[in-house]
């Protein structure tokens, strides 16, 4: 069976970066496992995947703009500490949930704290990355009525 939508797909995959340096991978971990043609996965993977069968293995270079966009830097911003409901307790790595009227909610990342503000960025830690991935197509099969309406793999 080939992938395509609505197929459940088992890979396991390796994910470096431009230097080689390995950033994610499912080795000595579960493989992964997601239903096809949803946008499940970044949309150059999704595509580098479409049409291929169990037991293919390929690797594949994924530009920012197929996988989590250009870095923006319009995304990283101030917050006041006083903002925070506990300001001492806001550190670096920090993930967070913001809202906004204009946007609503998003993730960040605090990045650098200060006396009086903190830095967030809301880029995807991967944004503005060329994507290197060696994939292995472990089994393919159709999505059953019930994953497909979840949207998900069971």
């Amino acid at each position: 069976m080939k992938i395509g939508k609505n197929t459940v797909v088992t890979i396991d995959y390796t994910l470096k970066d431009a230097e080689g340096e390995i950033i994610d991978t499912s080795s000595g971990a579960d493989p992964l496992v997601y239903l096809h043609g949803i946008g499940a996965l970044i949309a150059g993977m999704e595509s580098a995947l479409d049409g291929k069968s169990k037991g293919d293995e390929f690797q594949i270079v994924i530009t920012p703009e197929q996988g989590y966009g250009e870095y923006d830097e319009e995304d990283v911003m101030e917050i006041d500490l006083a903002a925070f409901e506990d300001p001492s307790q806001v550190q670096v790595g920090m993930e967070l949930v913001l809202e906004t009227e204009d946007e609503g909610e998003f993730a960040a990342v605090v990045t650098e704290v200060g006396e009086e503000v903190a830095i967030v960025d809301r880029n995807h830690p991967l944004a503005g990355m060329t994507l290197h991935f060696e994939v292995a197509v472990r089994d393919v099969r159709k999505a059953t009525p019930e994953e497909i309406d979840h949207g998900h793999a069971h």
